[in-house]
């Protein structure tokens, strides 16, 4: 019995190419987690899903041709309408954006007392849209998150200097308490560098049923050493993730 191959051919090219997909996706997560997990998790987690949502929709695309089918016209709906959606909600987008830098790279927290385009008060709330404060006349100023990036911020907070907040994204699947054990433990092997004083605290800020938000909060001796200090708590985080991800599978 002979089977033509040739009708089969738009499927198994179709095939083809969703598995090249998930492999080049794959890969590049890899990648992209090793290259960016020392400077941060957090900022790592969300470039790997860009990656893989990139990858994934160019991948599709290229096998639905494969079908014969035609995407010009959908190609050309999808851009329009993703055009429209941003430039109606620019200014939504811009803020959704400064919160995640702030997160990373501003110095202040829910609880801190900050100063800010003139105002000054206590960091009550920090949401998606803006900051809220509140004032010594206990008033509520609500500032929009994208501010943070183009005026100075003044931290007022006491000691807040020695104090190094690290954001850090796991997966649902990771036990939670079997994880912020390996932390601790790993960031008191750095006691050296940190204030005996305040021993390190994990917060959970958020909590979904496939990842979970936490804060690493250290106090250290040496403002100078910061810098290095924070590199290798991210770098040690990032191992126990992957440890605990492969233990996982």
């Amino acid at each position: 019995m002979i089977i033509e191959l040739e009708p089969m051919r738009p499927i198994i090219s179709f095939a083809a190419i969703v598995l090249a997909t998930w492999i080049v996706a794959r890969s590049l997560s890899a990648i992209i987690w090793r290259l960016f997990a020392r400077m941060s998790p957090l900022m790592a987690i969300h470039a790997k899903r860009i990656a893989w949502a990139s990858i994934w929709s160019i991948g599709v695309i290229f096998a639905l041709e494969q079908l014969g089918l035609r995407i010009d016209l959908l190609l050309l709906i999808v851009g329009l309408l993703g055009a429209a959606a941003i430039v109606a909600n620019v200014d939504a987008l811009r803020n959704l954006s400064s919160k995640y830098f702030s997160d990373v790279y501003i110095p202040f927290k829910v609880g801190d007392f900050i100063r800010v385009c003139g105002h000054s008060g206590k960091v009550i709330e920090i949401n998606p849209m803006s900051t809220i404060l509140l004032t010594e006349k206990e008033e509520l100023v609500s500032i929009p998150n994208s501010i943070f990036l183009r005026e100075i911020v003044v931290n007022v907070t006491p000691h807040v200097w020695k104090e190094v907040a690290i954001p850090i994204v796991i997966d649902g699947g990771i036990d939670l308490a079997e994880f912020e054990r390996e932390v601790i433990r790993s960031c008191n092997k750095l006691k050296l560098h940190l204030d005996e004083r305040f021993p390190p605290i994990i917060t959970v800020k958020s909590r979904e049923p496939k990842s979970t938000s936490l804060v690493l909060t250290l106090m250290l001796k040496d403002p100078d050493k910061k810098e290095e200090i924070v590199s290798e708590v991210n770098l040690r985080v990032a191992e126990i993730i992957e440890r605990m991800r492969r233990g996982r599978g």
